[in-house]
């Protein structure tokens, strides 16, 4: 009975450690009602519209849908809208924005066409608060700049958005000097192979299970998770998104079957290549 009782414990320690380990913002949290909507990864792109370009931006506008969208500044301080590292695949440049001043940037044409890459202030200004967004901060070489600089836009800005980051470090940024942001961690399948490929991706296998696994959450406290869809079934997702009623995000969403699957489950589609 005595060794039953003490496993028992045991357990029950374990359980509450680990839920309080993985557990969302619960006291306090940022009003999150008006980030609950579907978003358009990187804009409503395709065909001749850019990923992350003005003309997606207004065609997710214009149908009401949320906008996701990402982040890099350049050398000399300007922050713009782009996914990758490096300008390769959409501007044809062994370069990124980091290593650039702004009006390099500027110069440069998105996939072939007359669409150059945004500023922030820009993709502001023509959302004008029509509809949410979600901007994903990408680990890089000047990211705590980068953080630091979108504080003093956004802190002007009067629409509804949300910050996101695989990064937890950014997230800490946020908890300390914007504790109202509604911030979010985005969560992937992180591998070793994954980290061998990418410098940003640690390649402790401690941190990458912790990642993976949402354990940076104590430090964190996101208001919601924006997770991978083949992670759905994570043990603290699901806690997240059950037990503390916090919204959750899958990415990214490109077929019908994949949307209907999130909206049963009561969650949000970054989606692409479809319109649900």
């Amino acid at each position: 009975m005595l060794i039953f009782t003490v496993v028992l414990l045991v357990l029950v320690i374990l359980a509450v450690s680990y839920i309080f380990m993985v557990m969302p913002r619960v006291t306090d949290g940022a009003d999150m009602d008006l980030q609950c909507a579907d978003y358009a990864h990187r804009g409503l792109h395709g065909g001749t519209l850019p990923e992350n370009s003005l003309p997606a931006f207004v065609a997710a506008r214009d149908l009401g849908y949320g906008i996701e969208l990402d982040l890099r500044m350049s050398a000399d301080g300007e922050i713009f809208v782009f996914h990758d590292d490096s300008l390769l695949r959409l501007c044809g440049v062994k370069k990124s924005i980091s290593a650039m001043k702004a009006a390099e940037v500027r110069s440069l044409l998105l996939s072939g066409t007359a669409n150059r890459i945004p500023t922030l202030r820009e993709v502001l200004s023509l959302v004008d608060g029509q509809v949410p967004l979600l901007i994903e901060i990408k680990p890089d070489v000047n990211t705590p700049a980068l953080c630091k600089r979108l504080c003093l836009i956004m802190d002007g800005y009067s629409g509804a958005f949300a910050v996101e980051s695989c990064d937890p470090a950014v997230l800490i940024f946020f908890r300390k000097y914007r504790p109202r942001y509604a911030r979010g961690q985005l969560v992937a399948k992180f591998t070793p192979k994954d980290a061998a490929k990418d410098e940003r991706i640690p390649k402790n296998r401690f941190k990458l299970f912790a990642l993976t696994h949402l354990f940076t959450n104590v430090a964190t406290r996101p208001d919601f998770i924006a997770i991978d869809g083949r992670l759905m079934r994570e043990p603290a997702f699901l806690l997240s998104t059950t037990l503390f009623k916090r919204p959750g995000f899958v990415w990214t969403v490109r077929t019908k079957r994949q949307y209907e699957l999130c909206r049963k489950q009561g969650l949000y589609a970054i989606f692409e290549n479809i319109e649900p």
